[in-house]
């Protein structure tokens, strides 16, 4: 359970936690040593204090700290990381909009032969008519680009043991784990579920860091983007061919024009698109002088 700025909401949620917990061991679907480790992603409140109050108080809680903000992204990888030999791990956020109920069903799913479970969400009421519109751009878009995710599921997936050693043999820096996980290629299945409403904080997600997901999913996952520069290019030139040949028959004709309109909006034109087609490269270029680096993806500055 990443945990960024979660001061507000991270005892409730604590708190259905070890009910749910408790719910599932007397039920006998889990083992009674079942933990859930909040991973502190550089949150610059009070939320590792609630965290080491927590663990001390109940040991179904476990905390890890990192030492800054690398990102939710890289807190899961964290997390999933530190997770010593256990059957099943289901990832989740701090928020607790994607329902604890549904592991029930992920657990029932995996009993019957899968190694991936994902939740995903069938309706988003609770979400405002801005916040649903843009989930669905970015998931059209994604799919549009290539990259082969599970559309309207989030990070809210269990994995049994064998999925989750497959995932931690990707070692990029530059995480998307929706698009990964799928290509892991092990049985996998959906269960369904409605996005509850988060009851105290905000969301970590605004449009801003929505928009810097996308680019990283796609830029990550796909090389679609160069290969619309390419198709650009050559339809570009095809319409360049044939306007000179146009020029050149009018000049044979005796019928040039001097002007100067046709000729600045070309230049503009290509201009933009030489840039627009230098900032994607450049994209791509930032990525492999990231991953050439080989750096740490985090640092853990305590544990409990």
């Amino acid at each position: 359970m990443p945990c960024y700025n979660e001061q507000e909401i991270l005892p409730c949620t604590l708190a259905r936690v070890a009910e749910f917990f408790a719910n599932c061991v007397q039920d006998g679907l889990i083992s009674a040593n079942s933990f859930v480790l909040c991973v502190d992603d550089g949150s610059r409140d009070a939320t590792w204090g609630l965290i080491v109050q927590a663990s001390q108080a109940d040991s179904y809680v476990r905390g890890m700290k990192l030492s800054r903000n690398a990102g939710h992204q890289t807190a899961l990888v964290a997390g999933l990381s530190a997770v010593p030999d256990c059957d099943v791990i289901v990832s989740i956020d701090a928020d607790l909009q994607d329902d604890l109920l549904v592991i029930r069903d992920m657990l029932a799913a995996w009993c019957n032969g899968y190694d991936v479970v994902y939740g995903v969400r069938n309706e988003r009421r609770t979400d405002t008519l801005f916040k649903r519109e843009t989930a669905q751009i970015f998931y059209r878009l994604m799919l549009f680009m290539g990259v082969n995710l599970v559309p309207n599921h989030a990070d809210f997936r269990l994995m049994d043991r064998r999925a989750l050693d497959a995932l931690l043999e990707y070692g990029e820096r530059n995480l998307f784990l929706r698009g990964l996980v799928p290509l892991i290629g092990f049985p996998s299945t959906s269960v369904y579920y409605a996005r509850l409403e988060r009851t105290a904080g905000e969301s970590k997600y605004p449009l801003s860091r929505m928009m810097g997901l996308a680019v990283e999913g796609i830029t990550s996952m796909s090389v679609t983007p160069l290969r619309i520069i390419a198709f650009i290019g050559i339809l570009i030139s095809s319409i360049a061919a044939l306007a000179i040949c146009y020029a050149l028959i009018r000049k044979g004709m005796g019928h040039t024009v001097p002007g100067w309109t046709s000729v600045t909006i070309a230049i503009f034109f290509m201009g933009g698109v030489q840039m627009l087609s230098l900032g994607i490269i450049g994209e791509y270029i930032g990525k492999i002088y990231i991953e050439t680096k080989k750096r740490p993806r985090y640092h853990v500055e305590d544990k409990t």
